[in-house]
């Protein structure tokens, strides 16, 4: 494998999290951040609907290493943008359901530590993290970094605003149940935003790798039925991209490692490919000289206050709890290797900073002029 990686630092200003402020300024309503620019050119048009359609995974390299350059979706392809810190579906969907970076919202990896119950939380399952406990008898996330998302915004301003996804009703149970949705909400009388989301390529990426031909099988399909309802929808413009790239990876597992591991205090959390280290204090010296004695040519070591001196989870107003669910360094992979803790291998992952990882596509579909 590759070993030395282009790497693609967050741009808080050109990044997934700016699309939903676009919207909120296309509505007439205060944007919680930075719009995007591009976006912003296209919704000088006075169009019926919006629809942000996120496919999970389908990065630049992905697409355009599986789709065909003559294809809808690279025709159709405006630009490109780049994925939040961390560069994962936790993070990067919750920036584009309510318009944060994830220093502002709070859902920053796979698995999070949250203070208040002094534990490591997987974050959408809500379970300890490595077994199947429940973390509380409630939600520890949506307690803890409460969020409301752009189209409850929308919504309780006196807007129409509908989620099309697998974990919001009507619950659409596939992809052709989310553009059926689609295609329904577009019909009706008036203005409206439409945030869907479908969960391919990403599990197919993770099961078969970069390369596989299934990828290319299921992007095809989804290009093909995608495009389809395109050509259906009138006054529409549907903006097709993805919250994270993917990488194909090899794997060092951490607990074979034991000057390290007896350096923790704790499980580390967030991704494999983006560890958040919580390090005895009497052990950092040495901690530090350990790791890149081990990694250093494959991952960056910084100390929390390095990342949150260089804003790498977003420049806006932090959340209260954000720095206490941060350890004291945090390990950013910068090739091809990721370092297990408890999960399991993945044959692509994602989460960290290479451009594999974090550069994202902006397929618009205009639906006042179809080409």
């Amino acid at each position: 494998m590759e070993k030395e990686k282009k790497l693609v630092w967050p741009d808080y200003e050109n990044c997934l999290a700016n699309i939903p402020n676009s919207v909120l300024k296309w509505f007439g309503e205060t944007p919680l951040g930075v719009t995007h620019p591009l976006i912003d050119g296209y919704l000088e048009k006075e169009y019926k609907n919006v629809v942000l359609f996120l496919l999970d995974g389908m990065g630049m390299r992905i697409l355009e290493k599986h789709l065909k350059k003559d294809g809808a979706f690279r025709t159709h392809l405006a630009g490109e943008t780049n994925s939040v810190f961390l560069s994962t579906t936790v993070a990067a969907t919750m920036s584009a359901i309510t318009g944060q970076h994830p220093c502002e919202h709070g859902w920053l990896g796979w698995d999070c530590y949250y203070p208040s119950i002094d534990r490591n939380v997987t974050v959408f399952l809500n379970v300890i993290q490595g077994t199947d406990e429940p973390a509380a008898d409630y939600h520890v996330a949506n307690a803890v970094t409460p969020y409301e998302s752009v189209v409850e915004r929308l919504n309780k301003a006196g807007h129409q605003a509908y989620d099309a996804m697998p974990f919001a009703p009507p619950f659409p149970s596939d992809a052709e149940e989310i553009c059926a949705r689609i295609k329904k909400l577009c019909k009706e009388e008036g203005k409206k935003y439409i945030y869907a989301y479908w969960k391919e390529p990403d599990g197919l990426l993770h099961k078969y790798g970069c390369q596989a031909e299934i990828v290319k099988e299921e992007l095809t399909f989804l290009e093909g039925m995608i495009s389809e309802m395109a050509s259906e929808l009138e006054d529409t413009l549907l903006i097709v991209t993805a919250d994270h790239g993917h990488i194909d990876t090899d794997f060092a597992n951490l607990e074979d490692y034991p000057l390290l591991w007896e350096c923790l205090e704790r499980c580390p959390s967030l991704e494999p490919r983006v560890l958040n280290l919580f390090v005895k204090e009497d052990k950092k010296t040495f901690f530090e000289e350990e790791f890149r004695k081990e990694f250093g040519d494959k991952f960056l070591l910084m100390t929390m206050e390095e990342v949150i001196a260089r804003k790498l989870m977003g420049t806006g107003k932090e959340h209260e709890q954000f720095r206490s669910m941060l350890g004291n360094y945090l390990a950013i992979a910068t090739s091809d290797l990721s370092i297990l803790f408890l999960e399991e291998e993945f044959k692509s992952m994602h989460g960290s900073i290479t451009e594999d990882e974090m550069r994202i596509p902006l397929i618009v579909f205009d639906g006042k002029n179809i080409v």
